[in-house]
């Protein structure tokens, strides 16, 4: 039981970073999404060299970042779209 929990959060973990990784993000300043994509990257790069135990630990914390630097993302570009529209129809 606690290990298909784990799966629940793992997946939009993933998908999340896939996403923001191929571009479907908009233009405003998203370093800090780039740089937790990458530890995702990283961490899955160790597991394939063996490094089990490090490579997970790196790959997990990288998808948690991503979720939260991606919200925080994802947060501004709605804000700056509805500023956009709300002075249009003034």
């Amino acid at each position: 039981m606690i290990r298909r929990r784990g799966w629940i959060w793992i997946a939009p973990g993933f998908l999340a970073a896939l996403a923001l990784s191929s571009g479907i993000a908009g233009a405003a300043d998203k370093t800090k999404v780039d740089h937790a994509t990458k530890r995702v990257e990283r961490g899955a790069k160790q597991i394939g060299q063996g490094k089990v135990g490090p490579g997970f630990k790196e790959m997990f914390t990288g998808i948690g970042h991503t979720i939260v630097e991606g919200a925080k993302f994802s947060g501004e570009n709605i804000k700056e779209f509805f500023a956009g529209t709300s002075q249009r129809y003034r």
